[in-house]
């Protein structure tokens, strides 16, 4: 007599694939529109990840925050740099359509 394992892997054809679009259209997907922000992306960026987006140091984004080369929003004593003005300051804001 077969475990049911055994029967589950027997009963299975074998091939394994993945639905196409036509087959996924049951499946719920947020519209893709410009400047749509993904639920549980983040929008701002700590001072220190920016800069290591950057390739520069800590100290030297601090000091561009100082000199306001740096965009930056202060959240009472929390400094964070909006992920959008990076993009932009760096020339990959995406475009709207």
């Amino acid at each position: 007599m077969p475990t049911p394992t055994t029967a589950i892997a027997s009963s299975s054809s074998g091939s394994h694939r993945e639905p196409d679009d036509s087959e996924s259209a049951g499946q719920l997907h947020p519209p893709q529109r410009p400047g749509l922000v993904i639920p549980g992306e983040r929008l701002v960026l700590t001072v220190a990840e920016a800069g290591e987006l950057l390739g520069i140091s800590r100290a030297f984004a601090y000091e561009l925050v100082a000199r306001g080369e740096l965009p930056v929003i202060r959240l009472v004593r929390r400094i964070v740099v909006p992920k959008a003005a990076l993009l932009a300051m760096v020339g990959l804001a995406s475009e709207p359509n």
